[in-house]
């Protein structure tokens, strides 16, 4: 009996099919995470910090009394319309299709829906779908679409909120780490020294910036996602990530500080960039570090 990863070798089509369609579904929960996920963490620190305050408050001999919280995650409350609060049918949550069929308008008070929310579920299918077209159906592409899917959301909830949360890149590096062991990508040696590599690097960075400016230059969450395609791709891809992720982060945010009218000392994310070069250097990390080293000798 043939495995599915054989059928869907047989069937390039299909598999390419099946990839774009999950995709999309998956960009639909993806536009979730991105809006609520910060939401969460904002409420865990919220209520870690009420609770130093009711233990402040307890030994002195005052209390303060607790509001009961609505269940607020990944799956409750069910999504509705923000205008209106009328509840989102499934019907009317069709990826891309129901946005266009709704003519980007809630159904029920026709309040504009942000075009942000097909453009993501747009983007998830179609960078799966090229690392699908591209590696075939093997495990390594199977990593790789789940590593885009994450690298999405990561992009978005840093542009709205300077933030990379470890939620997300953390089990990202602990998933490259194992797929090495289990053969699936660079050596574990490779895996481990990469991870620890990408993260010193701008963790070096970091540090050497702030002793000379007193300012930070960029986050945590920086560090965590290039050690996660150092564990990805091993330590040698580093140099390619970096300066390509510079170069990108260079030309766009120069261009949108232009357009924006802003000041250049405006911070800008650096996660979307470092997302942006390593997902390349995923496909194309092999041909752009043949081209750098012999454009150097």
């Amino acid at each position: 009996m043939q495995s599915i990863i054989e059928v869907m070798q047989a069937q390039q089509w299909f598999f390419l099919l099946t990839v774009g369609l999950v995709s999309l579904c998956v960009g639909s929960f993806l536009n979730v995470v991105i809006y609520r996920l910060p939401v969460m963490m904002q409420r865990e620190w919220q209520s870690e910090c009420r609770m130093l305050l009711t233990d402040e408050l307890a030994s002195k001999g005052e209390s303060e009394k607790q509001k009961p919280q609505q269940p607020f995650n990944l799956v409750k409350p069910n999504s509705t319309c923000p205008k209106c609060k009328s509840a989102i049918k499934p019907w009317q949550n069709i990826p891309i299709i129901s946005w266009v069929l709704l003519k980007g308008q809630c159904a029920n008070c026709q309040n504009p829906i942000s075009p942000r929310y097909p453009i993501v579920e747009a983007l998830t299918a179609a960078f799966s779908t090229a690392i699908a077209y591209y590696f075939g159906a093997t495990e390594l592409a199977l990593l790789y679409i789940f590593v885009t899917w994450v690298l999405v959301a990561l992009t978005f909830i840093d542009i709205d909120h300077m933030l990379l949360p470890d939620q997300l890149t953390l089990p990202l590096v602990w998933l490259a780490l194992i797929a090495s062991v289990l053969g699936y990508t660079v050596s574990p040696t490779d895996a481990i020294i990469g991870a620890a590599c990408g993260y010193m690097s701008l963790w070096s960075v970091f540090w050497l910036f702030k002793l000379l400016t007193g300012k930070e230059g960029m986050g945590y969450g920086d560090f965590k996602l290039l050690a996660v395609f150092g564990a990805l791709l091993g330590w040698q891809a580093l140099l390619t990530i970096i300066l390509l992720s510079s170069i990108v982060g260079a030309i766009i945010g120069i261009l949108l500080l232009s357009i924006q009218g802003k000041d250049k000392a405006t911070p800008i994310p650096f996660g979307p960039y470092l997302a942006i070069a390593g997902w390349i250097t995923l496909i194309w990390g092999d041909s752009l570090s043949a081209y750098y080293f012999g454009l150097i000798g």
